[in-house]
């Protein structure tokens, strides 16, 4: 790992080459020599890679960054718990995360920080020769989009998005499915963030997580600055769950790509309306007027010609989906009532309970590692996207979810933005590949030995 930064720089000009190889960030690495990870951000999404990066024998912790002294204290505590020498600790301020980036002992860094901060940190450190992974979603802006893309380029240093929801255990037997043609020629998907979340968006130090209507300040983990982007902005702002799975499933960056997107929105009331109830009409924040619609609607066209609406939706009450649907030529599959339907397999009009469909495509990635995946986080796919990030960065090879996947999915958020503001213009994207996604050949996920 002494290398590393001589190895970076030698290969930086190869760097469009070896995103044009997918299939080189599969095998794996006979390295005996441990990863050094530095974490920038240790809040809960940062704790929780944490802990998955502590249980693996070949990654040592050599740097936190936190402004945070209480997630500080808990970092140290895991880690020296785990018997591994105490990191260095960057916690002086909000930039502190430089100092962090310039240790020689630090090979590959993971990104857990508020939305704002993933496109500026994974830039500068690309910038610095360190393997990078950042959190979703990856950028707000189509220039901090293209930062991501421009810096990935110039540098020849690797970028993963952490989606962890494309290792969720449905969802790659569902893309073992597509992968195998049992839907036919792909034609149509649903997919989207529906969590009700206004008990995160809004509370206090006095109620954790429960009923406070406080945000920014005076708020406690997301709500100090998660909430803020709904009070300013009226767009999709967390598309990466739904969409990243759907975008693997039908190539894009890879044969396939996002052309246009239109998107709308309804009104604002869930916000407003969780306030009144738990902090009265006269609570200071009852009299704001939050931006951003309480169910935002997508619409994605393709080059191959598929369609797709991504839906975000987290301000109302409601259970908990992200309501992926796959529909091919042959049929489809949607995860709200576990439901599969397969010309010629199923019942003529009816649907199959999807159990036996899952279980029997089960993807090999949990065939193998199921067990170890156990507990690690969001049933197990933690396991899975922290996995593949180690690996990745100990052979310095391409992810499998790399710049070009982190930029076109996130700019789904300004895409919207603007369509929304225009009454449902549509709006086109970028190509981040810049042409590139004609010849770029699609990763092979079933046979992904990692």
């Amino acid at each position: 790992m002494n290398s590393r930064r001589d190895f970076i720089i030698k290969t930086s000009i190869v760097g469009g080459g070896i995103a044009l190889s997918p299939t080189l960030t599969f095998g794996i690495t006979n390295s005996s020599e441990k990863l050094k990870v530095g974490l920038i951000g240790i809040g809960l999404r940062g704790t929780n890679h944490l802990t998955n990066l502590l249980l693996r024998d070949d990654v040592v912790i050599t740097a936190i960054c936190d402004i945070d002294s209480t997630r500080i204290a808990m970092g140290l505590d895991k880690i020296e718990k785990k018997g591994q020498k105490k990191p260095e600790v960057f916690d002086k301020n909000e930039f502190d995360y430089k100092n962090l980036l310039n240790l020689k002992d630090v090979d590959a860094v993971i990104i857990s920080t508020p939305w704002l901060w993933h496109t500026r940190m994974a830039k500068d450190s690309m910038l610095s020769g360190k393997y990078t992974g950042v959190e979703v979603s990856a950028a707000n802006t189509l220039e901090e989009c293209w930062d991501l893309v421009n810096t990935h380029e110039q540098t020849g240093t690797h970028l993963m998005i952490l989606e962890n929801v494309n290792y969720r255990r449905d969802i790659m037997a569902v893309l073992n499915m597509v992968k195998q043609n049992v839907f036919g020629e792909l034609m149509h998907f649903r997919c989207g963030y529906q969590h009700d979340l206004r008990f995160v968006k809004l509370n206090d130090g006095k109620t954790a997580y429960g009923k406070g209507v406080e945000f920014g300040e005076k708020g406690i983990s997301e709500s100090k600055w998660r909430t803020q982007h709904s009070l300013l902005r009226n767009a999709d702002v967390y598309p990466t769950h739904g969409v990243g799975p759907i975008a693997v499933m039908c190539d894009v960056n890879r044969g396939n790509r996002f052309m246009s997107l239109t998107s709308h929105a309804t009104k604002s009331r869930g916000l407003h309306n969780y306030i009144v109830e738990n902090g009265g009409e006269d609570h200071p924040n009852a009299k704001l007027k939050f931006k951003m619609g309480d169910v935002i609607t997508s619409t994605i066209e393709t080059s191959n010609g598929e369609t797709i609406i991504v839906t975000h939706d987290t301000s109302l009450p409601r259970p908990y989906s992200l309501g992926f649907r796959v529909q091919g030529t042959k049929g489809l599959w949607e995860v709200d009532g576990n439901r599969i339907y397969i010309e010629g397999k199923s019942k003529s009009h009816k649907w199959d309970n999807a159990d036996e469909w899952l279980k029997k495509y089960d993807h090999p990635l949990w065939v193998k590692y199921g067990e170890q995946a156990t507990g690690a986080g969001h049933g197990g796919m933690d396991f899975f996207v922290i996995n593949a990030f180690v690996e990745s960065a100990k052979q310095n090879i391409a992810p499998p979810l790399d710049a070009y996947d982190a930029a076109v999915w996130s700019a789904i958020t300004p895409l919207s933005e603007l369509s929304i503001e225009n009454n449902g213009e549509p709006q086109n994207f970028p190509d981040f590949t810049r042409g590139l996604w004609v010849k770029r050949q699609p990763y092979n996920w079933i046979k992904n030995t990692y």
